[in-house]
């Protein structure tokens, strides 16, 4: 965490004065900190009614005129005769952000929000919505306000996976942390901890090394039944565990603030049934990670697809052409976790065909219903909407023919060349479906009907049973995204197809050499971590003189993928001085049947790593970059817990909170950069090159957001050049123009442990029935802590 330097002043809802632009961490003043205490308490137990007073005297009445907005439009018009004849989505019911009917009604809320004209319009349509509108609608408009208002810099909502659980953990686990009650749980510490399916052999009353011990249906992440605790809620000591807590629980502030709040923690294994489901289910420790979904669904926020380019600036992101991307990186790396197991390609996948690989996501929703699960051989078509169906799969068709044949025409008559580079944006937009696409009436809702027709949901359905594959956050848990977005990405490619490949006089760098580039040892294994869950808590608010006390806390301890930090060490030798980029890539060496792939084939399978502008000297550069240093990838953010203590605190004038506190929404996970591999070492590739920096044009105009505390949608800042993503793999390969001196290929290994070994080994573990601190403290710092 950074030290807070700079003093901050926000008046009103003006951005530009609100911020001093730099890349040093910034201080809030009071009246930013009452509006990141209004957004916090509003999502406190959003199913739950809202019980602060004063803002449900603020709820009294929604602002519907039009001249509290800078913009009215059709959309705001409908929702407010929607909620005059009683026809919004009920509280309650199950909101599909990719339902039709319950996406247009989010879109009229969002605007609300969005074009309010000040601070206090927004606030008490904020603050009327939560008290009228369905409650996962409520949430998706507010945070899509807040990540886009340019007004709202710095200010944030606590984590998706914090605001519902319910989306990311188990329905056992929901049951379990709604009805946990304080006064019985103290009943409950007097009974024994012990987990009743181990048995030790020993003697007295110590538990010792004995002939023979006996654990039905473990697995690592099932650590817990290795220390004996059961599946119930400890409470032991306060250290929270993540990757980044030594930053804070060294920090005399945060021991003075948590030192009064009561936490427990419950041990939560991943949705899986008893049985394996099918061979899919070994990978849910991946695709069901948290952090993994939380990237994908703030993605699909960032650039919304019923946001156009122009208004809120996402056309400086080349919107089509990122979103595109980030579907064909994520399939890269589910492809490596693949790997690590043995498994093959990703499925093809096909409308007419059986899906082999069914999917149990074990989730309940906030009102009690449970999600839909699909069975091994599903036949797709059996749904029988073939008037859906056959909207969806023309669409694909048509897609295909404008790429071979080069050239789109619009129905205004407006000639688009399909054979040039940038028209990749073009592609994009169609694929994801948004209000950026040519000719809106073909393509802009096929890919929400494609989500609904997984679903078994109508047009204009208003009653949706919860389904995994209408909701960004929890559609990554079915192996069938990987097969759906597959085909996505191979729009991608085929596009690319048609593109020339690169010459050698392209790629190559004059008087630049990679010489060398090592690379440190590549370790992955399972940590600890705890998720905050308090909105789950079965429990009275607190009121004490009319403020709220937030004194009691639920956090979900779960094993994880996360790896050691590692670094490499370039030596690139330069003619002379120049401002270049240097780019990190990994990807497999071989395939399932240890074959090598053929860099013409394996160039899809490549994921980038890390990116970065460097000046090199005249002669010979040696330049280190480690894990750490990523740009694109963040640690555990804060809890919410932890920043609703840190919020008050700073209210009350005992701190200096900084814009810096958590962890921007929009990073991908740096746990996650590295497939989990094997214990033996897992042979993989990593690619470098460096190349001339080519600034875009938008760096000037629009580099003036702050990364410290801001994810940059719609600056066009959030790349460093203007290459095209994924240069130079984005286009086919000739392998004889590709090698050039300023590129190189590195073999290597990537190696896992087992952090659960000395428990099963029986290996200095004496404190039975306890979560054992002591052992994960000196492992960790012992062994992957640098």
């Amino acid at each position: 965490m950074k030290i807070a330097i700079i003093l901050w002043a926000c008046v009103g809802l003006v951005a530009a004065a609100s911020f001093h632009k730099t890349h040093e961490v910034q201080i809030a003043d009071k009246t930013f900190l009452e509006k990141q205490k209004f957004l916090f308490e509003i999502v406190y137990r959003v199913e739950d009614p809202l019980m602060f007073e004063e803002y449900i005297k603020m709820g009294d009445k929604f602002y519907f005129d039009e001249s509290y907005y800078t913009h009215y439009d059709l959309y705001m018009t409908k929702f407010w005769e929607a909620y005059k004849i009683n026809a919004l989505l009920p509280k309650g019911e199950f909101f599909g952000e990719l339902a039709m009917s319950h996406a247009k009604q989010a879109r009229g809320l969002f605007n609300f929000f969005y074009y309010a004209k000040d601070w206090e319009t927004f606030k008490h349509n904020v603050a009327w919505a939560r008290m009228h509108v369905n409650e996962g609608m409520f949430v998706y408009a507010l945070t899509l306000a807040v990540i886009h208002r340019d007004d709202f810099h710095g200010l944030m909502l606590p984590s998706i996976y914090e605001i519902f659980p319910q989306f990311f953990f188990n329905s056992k686990f929901i049951y379990e942390a709604e009805k946990f009650d304080y006064e019985m749980w103290m009943k409950m510490n007097m009974y024994e901890k012990e987990y009743m399916d181990v048995f030790y052999k020993g003697r007295g009353n110590k538990y010792q090394y004995g002939d023979y011990m006996y654990m039905k249906d473990w697995k690592m992440w099932q650590w817990w039944k290795l220390m004996g605790l059961g599946e119930h809620w400890y409470s032991e000591q306060k250290f929270m565990l993540r990757e980044n807590i030594y930053e804070f629980n060294q920090d005399s502030k945060w021991l003075t603030m948590m030192k009064d709040l009561k936490v427990w923690w419950m041990p939560v294994d991943y949705t899986r049934d008893l049985d394996v489901y099918n061979e899919e289910s070994k990978l849910s420790y991946f695709t069901e990670d948290l952090g993994w979904n939380a990237y994908w669904y703030y993605l699909n926020l960032d650039y919304s697809f019923f946001l156009d380019g122009n208004t809120f600036g996402l056309k400086n992101d080349r919107r089509g052409e990122w979103w595109l991307y980030n579907v064909h990186q994520l399939l890269s790396r589910y492809y490596m976790e693949r790997l690590s197991h043995g498994y093959g390609e990703i499925p093809e996948f096909a409308w007419y065909h059986q899906i082999e690989m069914g999917y149990d996501p074990q989730l309940i929703y906030y009102n009690g219903i449970g999600y839909s699960y699909r069975k091994n051989y599903y036949e797709m078509e059996t749904y029988g909407n073939f008037d859906m169906l056959n909207r969806i799969t023309s669409f694909m068709k048509r897609v295909y023919n404008i790429i071979e044949m080069g050239y789109y025409k619009t129905v205004d008559g407006h000639m688009i060349d399909m054979r040039k580079p940038e028209s990749i944006e073009y592609i994009g937009s169609m694929m994801q479906g948004n209000v950026d696409a040519m000719d809106k009436m073909f393509y802009q809702f096929w890919y929400m009907l494609a989500h609904m027709y997984f679903a078994d949901t109508d047009y204009h359905q208003m009653d949706v049973y919860p389904n995994v594959m209408l909701n960004f956050e929890t559609m990554m848990r079915d192996p069938m995204y990987y097969m759906f977005y597959k085909s996505i990405s191979q729009v991608y490619f085929n596009f690319m197809h048609y593109l020339p490949k690169y010459t050698k006089e392209q790629l190559l760098m004059p008087g630049v050499t990679m010489k060398q580039v090592e690379v440190s040892e590549l370790v992955t294994y399972f940590d600890l971590v705890d998720f905050d869950v308090t909105n789950l808590m079965n429990d009275k608010m607190v009121f004490h003189d009319g403020k709220f006390v937030w004194d009691k806390s639920l956090y979900a301890r779960q094993m994880r993928l996360n790896h050691k930090p590692f670094s490499y060490t370039y030596t690139i030798e330069s003619a002379k001085t120049e401002k270049v980029v240097i780019r990190a890539f990994i990807g497999p060496k071989f395939d399932e049947y240890g074959r090598i792939i053929s860099l013409m084939e394996n160039r899809a399978n490549f994921m980038e790593l890390d990116e970065f502008v460097y000046d090199l000297a005249a002669g010979n550069n040696v330049i280190k970059r480690s894990s750490n240093d990523f740009s694109w990838t963040v640690k555990d953010r804060t809890s919410y817990t932890e920043l609703y203590y840190y919020v008050m605190m700073a209210y009350n004038g005992n701190y200096d909170f900084p814009l810096d506190m958590s962890e921007p929404h929009c990073g991908f996970p740096d746990r996650l950069v590295l497939p989990m591999g094997w214990k033996k070492g897992m042979p993989m590739q990593m690619f470098f090159m460096v190349m001339p920096y080519k600034a875009p044009i938008s760096h000037e105009q629009y580099s003036t957001f702050d990364y410290t505390y801001s994810c940059g949608v719609g600056s066009g800042a959030r790349y460093v050049d203007s290459m095209p993503f994924g240069y130079p793999f984005d286009r086919e390969i000739d392998e004889y123009e590709f090698f050039v001196p300023n590129m190189y290929f590195k073999d290597v290994m990537i190696h896992h442990i087992d952090t659960m070994e000395p428990y099963y080994q029986y290996k200095g573990y004496t404190d039975y029935g306890h979560f054992d601190y002591s052992f994960f403290r000196d492992y960790y710092t012992k062994y992957f802590k640098f």
